[in-house]
């Protein structure tokens, strides 16, 4: 399949995935676009659509695992500035589906608005941030979420209103190709506090998670009322290793990938512990890391 005609200067051929993600491992994406505004992304999606090729949108990369193989059809990276814009309007955020998380939550911590602060640490972005409800213990960000304006996989854009949208611990009812805006309904704070305990969050998030010049990501989702690290630790997982790629000794539900490193290691050791957890506690693990 040759790049779509028209597309030539956002399509790029063969680009390797690796360096969009933390784990920075895996193969290239047969094409890699960057639209620079809705209008192009729609265009190209409509083309694709035409032509049954597969699509998939790259967020901010931290929960994402691609194969060693790589990736077919179309990647898309919502890298432009049209797509990271964030503006403020009163009790509200409103803010591109490519805004970084972190971004949008010091943007409300500045401007006095409560709600988001409790996210601070959770990396990624806007769009990647609601498809999976991010959160911590004390919230997620679909309780503030007003409205998110979402791209088909036709190319169509489609409001979503806040009584239209469905939230559970790390899901969405947003599974439409793309999140192109999200509007936020914050509360009034003082800047100053929510300063302080967006810090406080900050440093107590650090100390839990694997050091920031590491390649990592979460694996699984916290079961109710236990978490995965400590489901892992129970079933004295906490030292496994395959290959070059081994569990964190800072949090067992992560995965630190060495210098040689393969998607292969860090999937055969996935399913070592996910069995390995079933067999000696009897809880099934659901992978929380999306795999390419």
């Amino acid at each position: 399949m040759p790049i779509p005609a028209g597309f030539e200067h956002i399509v790029r051929e063969n680009e390797p995935l690796a360096r969009y993600t933390w784990f920075r491992l895996g193969g290239p994406a047969q094409y890699f676009a960057e639209p620079t505004n809705t209008e192009e992304l729609a265009a190209l999606l409509r083309r694709c659509h035409e032509g049954g090729t597969p699509v998939r949108v790259l967020g901010g990369g931290s929960n994402l695992l691609v194969r060693d193989e790589g990736v077919p059809g179309v990647v898309i990276s919502l890298g432009a500035a049209e797509f990271g814009r964030i503006q403020v309007s009163g009790r509200k955020i409103i803010a591109g589906g490519g805004a970084k998380l972190g971004h949008v939550i010091s943007t409300a911590v500045r401007e006095g608005l409560a709600g988001l602060e409790m996210l601070v640490g959770i990396p990624g972005t806007i769009g990647g941030a609601l498809h999976t409800n991010a959160g911590t213990h004390a919230g997620d960000i679909g309780q503030c979420a007003a409205s998110a304006k979402v791209m088909t996989r036709k190319g169509e854009i489609i409001t979503r209103q806040k009584n239209e949208l469905r939230f559970g611990y790390r899901t969405s009812s947003l599974d439409e190709l793309a999140i192109l805006e999200a509007t936020l309904e914050l509360e009034p704070g003082d800047s100053p506090y929510l300063t302080k305990q967006m810090q406080q969050a900050w440093i107590l998030k650090r100390a839990e998670q694997p050091l920031s010049d590491q390649q990592t990501g979460q694996i699984f989702k916290n079961p109710g009322g236990v978490s995965a690290a400590s489901l892992i630790e129970d079933a004295r997982l906490g030292d496994s290793k395959v290959g070059d790629a081994a569990l964190s000794e800072r949090n067992a539900n992560f995965i630190v990938a060495g210098p040689q490193a393969t998607s292969r290691d860090v999937l055969e050791l996935i399913e070592f512990v996910r069995k390995g957890v079933a067999e000696r506690t009897g809880s099934e693990l659901e992978l929380a890391l999306e795999v390419w």
